[in-house]
């Protein structure tokens, strides 16, 4: 079969959207890391699933499934919500300034900043992150021995590590933290420097995905963990492999970033 998609990106970390109608009814996870795969596949991090519903029968504007490219059902992706409303905006589903995306994590937010074509600028509702095991400085027995990080649920699960310098080999750490014994059902992973009260520098190990040029999640994870530790105070901007990320903590955190569509096709399944 053929399988349409949209292909975005929000700050280099990339999805594959379709409409859930044209999806394959069985194999979702097989057709995920098909499609994804940068080789044989058409390439990406993740491959979103979007359902719209009709106006003023839901709370919601359209539902998304996410699913990482080794095939992993995720509960939420910032950078991909943001990809998924710059689709819905450019389809025309979005009447005013707001999506309201259904996401495994609860229904997001999304509010349109700025268009260019298809490049957008959004501030996206994050929520309010929480401590895991009400343990801000948690004890994480490893390979190298105990190293402490700030384990946190922000809709998804993150692991903050706190580090002076990526002159290490971070990915085989983040290898090991995603898969660690405490986490049972894996975890995302920050490598956090703060620079300043205002900035910090993270490099990300995402569940199912692997490394990633940035990641929405990761850098409120992130955010909240050095706001959390005092190394930083709110607005925080998040330096990423792929650009700057800011983020603000008022009852909830919000987070500014960009979306934009670069390519459509057929992938042949």
């Amino acid at each position: 079969m053929t399988i349409p998609f949209t292909k975005a990106h929000g700050a280099k970390n990339d999805f594959l959207l379709t409409w859930e109608v044209d999806a394959p009814r069985d194999g979702l996870p097989r057709a995920a890391c098909a499609i994804c795969d940068r080789h044989t596949g058409v390439g990406a991090d993740g491959w979103m699933l979007v359902r719209a519903v009709a106006r003023g029968t839901a709370d919601y504007d359209a539902a998304i499934r996410l699913f990482n490219s080794d095939g992993s059902e995720a509960e939420i992706s910032g950078n991909g919500t943001r990809c998924a409303a710059a689709f819905l905006f450019d389809t025309g589903l979005i009447a005013g300034d707001t999506a309201r995306i259904l996401t495994g994590a609860g229904i997001k937010s999304v509010r349109l900043i700025e268009r260019k074509g298809l490049a957008f600028l959004f501030e996206m509702n994050m929520g309010r992150p929480a401590v895991a095991d009400g343990e801000l400085r948690l004890p994480l027995p490893l390979k190298a021995g105990v190293r402490e990080v700030t384990a946190l649920d922000v809709g998804n699960p993150q692991c903050a590590v706190f580090v002076e310098n990526f002159e290490f080999d971070w990915r085989a750490l983040g290898i090991e933290i995603e898969a660690h014994p405490h986490f049972p059902k894996h975890t995302n992973v920050s490598f956090v420097r703060p620079v300043d009260e205002h900035t910090i520098e993270v490099r990300f190990w995402e569940r199912g995905a692997g490394e990633t040029m940035s990641s929405g999640t990761g850098s409120t994870g992130a955010m909240a963990a050095a706001v959390l530790r005092g190394a930083a105070k709110s607005p925080v901007r998040v330096l990423t492999p792929a650009g700057p990320i800011d983020l603000r903590w008022e009852d909830d955190i919000y987070l500014t970033g960009p979306a934009e569509i670069v390519a459509g096709g057929e992938f042949y399944f």
